[in-house]
């Protein structure tokens, strides 16, 4: 089945390398004529875009980086609306990392098909049950084996992975979930909405000092987003046998030089703690089990998908210079 649709599409090219955070000037919107589908390829109609900090590493140009004047690579939602494809009919809800772009012209090989989830919105995929939700269940349960009982650390708390893993913790039985911050707003928000036991803005001291005031027993478990001084300062709080599952490191993604080995890294081989970094792409058999845990959370309302959302592909750029400044709460997404 199929129909005719728009036959151009708008896309955003790198256009220059960054030299430390990036820049508007970085980047181009550049208008393109869409070619025929061939037998067996679809024509996705873009809903949401995700823009993650991750993206600022892929930007440099290494061997599996961006190309300069080319659409950029993001994971995007939409449906298709004309296929040449039997297995992708028109209507069908996709996941795929074609983003970055109006439109996406797609074989069945490049899109994950969305499942119908009643009373789950399109953009959720790429918040709690995306690739952000994902990353924080894995790096909870596979990773760190966060146990019922255990006390965890999450920095970057307020952003869509640290959302996600407060609100997993809960239904995984954690003690008590503490999580850091870049706000006073956004430490209300994990305090007073998803339920974190207690969350600190890391501006207002030395994070050590700050992490001990809100979990002065220590910690069993850290998730963390940022290193550096985040990491040092849980290495101190970890209990004997705790696990760190190292998901990102906002902290020195535009650094010059990355920042040296935590001081007290020595710590972990006197308290037997294990420190293990993750990417979700090796992790994806576990989508399922995230769909089963949180889907009828969702529904019921007992999970919260906090997204902070730009509207209009304009604004994509925007969203992702915001997302490096720390301006979102929860998942950062474009709306087209």
């Amino acid at each position: 089945m199929s129909r005719t649709a728009t036959r151009s599409a708008r896309a955003v090219h790198q256009i220059a390398r960054p030299d430390g955070l990036p820049t508007a000037e970085l980047f181009a919107f550049v208008e393109d004529e869409l070619p025929p589908l061939t037998e067996g390829a679809a024509l996705v109609e873009n809903a949401f875009l995700s823009v993650d900090p991750y993206m600022l590493g892929m930007m440099a140009g290494d061997a599996d980086g961006y190309a300069l004047h080319a659409p950029l690579e993001g994971r995007a939602v939409g449906r298709v609306v004309e296929s040449r494809s039997a297995v992708l009919p028109v209507g069908t809800p996709v996941i795929h990392r074609r983003g970055w772009r109006t439109h996406a012209v797609v074989t069945p090989e490049q899109v994950r098909v969305l499942p119908e989830l009643a009373g789950v919105p399109l953009s959720a995929h790429l918040s709690v049950l995306g690739g952000t939700g994902l990353s924080a269940y894995v790096g909870l349960t596979r990773i760190a084996a966060l146990k019922p009982g255990e006390d965890l650390f999450v920095s970057a708390a307020a952003g869509g992975v640290g959302t996600a893993a407060g609100q997993l913790a809960r239904l995984l039985g954690a003690r008590r979930v503490v999580g850091s911050a870049g706000s006073p707003a956004k430490t209300a928000f994990l305090t007073g909405e998803l339920g974190f036991d207690a969350a600190f803005d890391y501006h207002d001291g030395p994070v050590a000092g700050l992490l001990a005031q809100a979990a002065p027993e220590g910690i069993d478990v850290y998730l963390d987003n940022v290193g550096g001084e985040h990491l040092a300062a849980a290495i101190g709080a970890m209990r004997d046998f705790g696990r760190i599952a190292w998901c990102g490191a906002i902290a020195q993604y535009a650094a010059a030089t990355p920042p040296a080995a935590p001081h007290n890294l020595f710590e972990l081989v006197g308290r037997s703690i294990r420190l293990e970094g993750f990417l979700v792409r090796h992790h994806l058999d576990a989508q399922q089990e995230l769909y089963g845990l949180l889907a009828p959370e969702l529904r019921a309302g007992r999970v919260l998908a906090p997204e902070t959302v730009l509207d209009g592909f304009d604004r994509t750029v925007d969203a992702f210079l915001g997302v490096l400044a720390g301006a979102n709460t929860g998942k950062m997404l474009v709306r087209l």
